[in-house]
């Protein structure tokens, strides 16, 4: 081991030989006359002089006389040498034993060791692993064709289609990085997200081409438009471009697509709304892409052939990485078009489905089904909830319809979901009120998530249990950073951990609980919306002198946005369903407040809007 530091740098040196005071003074070089008071200087305190500029340092005192002979006996001490490089450290890296991570190797595997098995269904299709990886290998090469290569963006505004998981795989297997866009948001938020992610080409559906038609009039340079025309479920939205199909058929089937040169490669561009109207850009790389599949599969309890409803949108994370994780032991993708009771019950019990992923919404949509739209099954249905914790009566009641619950918690910086709650056999032994405290936590950090903390983000020092501070991520499914955005990634990172701008408490267990957010993030039905956002709508209204939003909590779709606005002077007659049409023609529907009240907004001394007080206001509405 090496010595320390400090002690390094010091020399030994040589001990010196014990001389007298005369010879000192005779070895001393000798000096020019000083002036005439120097020179006049008593002999004695020359000599005093003398002696005390040659006598050694505190540092340097010689040892005591008893011992100083035996250490002069001594060889003076040598520097250690380096030690030399181990020969474990000789041993190369090469094609041969590294190869990068990426989530491309597991269709590759899939389909050679399960050709015939099924990968997607969709209406009436079947699709198998042998010709899903055919189709993705056709459309990195009609993508290549059309110069696609390394970091060149390639956007999708796709339903949960088999295009959508086709474009997973096909867009960087030709180097491409893609941008799957919420199919949600206004023309203006699509229009955005296409130029600042540089889109060279954009495969949309026919469903959404109105919005996605005003989005591009909005582009001086718009790229090459890919329609996609569902066969299963077809659409009348007019055509924007090429046709999907015979885009696909001009690729090779055999096509050599390109693994990364570094697993540090972007593989996707994930647009999050953060705590402002301006989209921020999250990048993914293929390390976490690839690790995301292994952990998916053990927070998921997914055992061999899994069935996976997509009743989680696949533009949202990139379906929390569902669409590669499914590829690690060849399960089943079951698309489904809308989310309705009706076609969940049914998918379930015609295709075996075994897991689905999912905002509290979908638990309501199952609940309150129709008696004819439930549909028996005899398997047991694990669903990944994310968000808040359903209350108690919701998860009693997704038991008793055939459904087992796991609560993960995350966010688009980390791929989705990091922190599942790991469940405990002997809590099922817990009265009623003792499961529901340990259901309401987030939980313990995924296996591929290094670090997971509740810190002092100002300190950086973990707070003690049960004390709140702020929930932070390290590891290898932490994005790459924002997009054409240095500064905001370096705040995100300052400290060497991800900041997640959520309040929290780590329970002496690991155990982590969500208990604020220090962001103006409201989560409504598994989306996160911007109260800014919708603040700068709202001031954009003549009437509207003052706003605030504020999220109030929805038994169906977990919070919902909550306006409070003050009215200019001599607006008196505006009404709330005047501001609600203002916003709906700016914002996306399930942007659009819910609740609005006419008040004058409470202020700090310095005119700051006191938002806690509008929360505890909101849930009294």
């Amino acid at each position: 081991m090496a010595r320390p530091t400090k002690r390094a740098k010091k020399k030994s040196r040589p001990a010196k030989k014990h001389v007298g005071k005369k010879a000192r003074a005779a070895k001393a070089p000798a000096k020019k006359s000083p002036a005439k008071k120097s020179a006049a200087a008593p002999k004695s305190a020359a000599k005093s002089k003398s002696i005390s500029k040659s006598a050694p340092k505190p540092a340097q005192r010689l040892a005591p006389s008893r011992v100083r002979s035996k250490r002069q006996l001594r060889p003076a001490p040598m520097r250690p040498r380096l030690k030399p490089r181990s020969a474990y450290d000789e041993l190369p890296r090469t094609p041969a034993n590294f190869q990068p991570l990426t989530p491309l190797t597991l269709l590759e595997r899939a389909a050679a060791v399960f050709p015939d098995r099924i990968a997607v269904i969709h209406g009436a299709q079947r699709v198998t692993y042998a010709d899903f990886y055919r189709r993705c290998r056709q459309l990195a090469s009609a993508l290549a064709a059309h110069g696609i290569g390394k970091n060149d963006t390639v956007a999708a505004v796709l339903a949960n289609t088999p295009a959508m998981l086709e474009a997973h795989y096909g867009v960087p297997m030709a180097g491409g990085v893609l941008n799957a866009i919420n199919t949600r948001l206004d023309a203006a938020s699509i229009a955005y997200m296409l130029e600042h992610g540089g889109a060279k080409i954009l495969i949309t559906d026919r469903e959404f081409s109105a919005t996605v038609g005003e989005a591009l009039k909005q582009l001086k340079h718009p790229p090459l438009v890919i329609d996609y025309d569902d066969p299963e479920f077809p659409q009348d939205g007019a055509r924007l471009g090429e046709d999907y199909e015979a885009f696909i058929a001009e690729g090779d089937p055999e096509f050599s697509w390109m693994m990364p040169a570094d697993e540090w490669d972007a593989i996707s561009l994930n647009y999050t709304s953060g705590t402002t109207g301006n989209p921020k850009g999250v990048v993914y790389h293929h390390r976490g892409a690839a690790l995301m599949g292994y952990s998916n599969i053990l927070a998921g309890n997914m055992g061999r052939h899994p069935v996976l409803l997509w009743t989680l949108p696949m533009f949202h994370c990139n379906g929390w990485c569902f669409p590669w994780t499914l590829s690690v032991n060849a399960g089943t993708h079951v698309c489904l078009r809308w989310v309705r009771a009706g076609a969940i019950y049914k998918a379930i019990a015609e295709h075996g489905v075994t897991h689905l992923c999912g905002a509290p919404i979908v638990m309501s949509t199952l609940l309150d089904a129709q008696p004819d739209e439930i549909r028996d099954f005899s398997q047991r249905v694990t669903f990944l909830v994310a968000a808040a914790p359903p209350p108690e009566s919701v998860l009693a009641g997704m038991a008793e319809a055939g459904f087992d619950i796991v609560h993960v918690y995350g966010l688009t910086e980390v791929y989705g979901p990091a922190v599942v709650n790991e469940w405990h056999e002997a809590w099922d032994a817990l009265d009623s009120a003792g499961r529901a405290k340990r259901q309401a936590r987030q939980g313990v950090r995924y296996h591929a998530l290094e670090g997971l903390a509740v810190m002092d983000p100002q300190t950086m020092e973990p707070v003690a249990p049960d004390t709140l501070g702020e929930v932070m991520f390290r590891g290898n499914v932490v994005m790459k950073g924002y997009l054409k955005n240095p500064e905001a990634t370096r705040a995100a990172f300052a400290g060497g951990w991800f900041h997640s701008g959520d309040l929290g408490v780590m329970y002496p267990d690991g155990y982590i609980q969500l208990k604020d957010r220090s962001k103006d993030i409201i989560i409504s039905g598994g989306e996160n919306i911007s109260s800014i956002e919708i603040e700068n709508v709202l001031t954009r209204h003549p009437a509207v002198q003052f706003a605030a939003v504020v999220a109030k909590p929805d038994a169906k779709w977990g919070e919902t946005p909550c306006a409070f606005v003050e009215k200019r002077r001599g607006h008196e007659a505006v009404t709330e369903e005047d501001i609600l049409a203002f916003c709906r023609q700016h914002l996306a529907k399930f942007k659009t407040p819910r609740f609005l009240v006419f008040t004058e907004l409470p202020k700090t001394s310095t005119g700051k809007i006191q938002k806690f007080a509008l929360r505890q206001r909101a849930n009294t509405l």
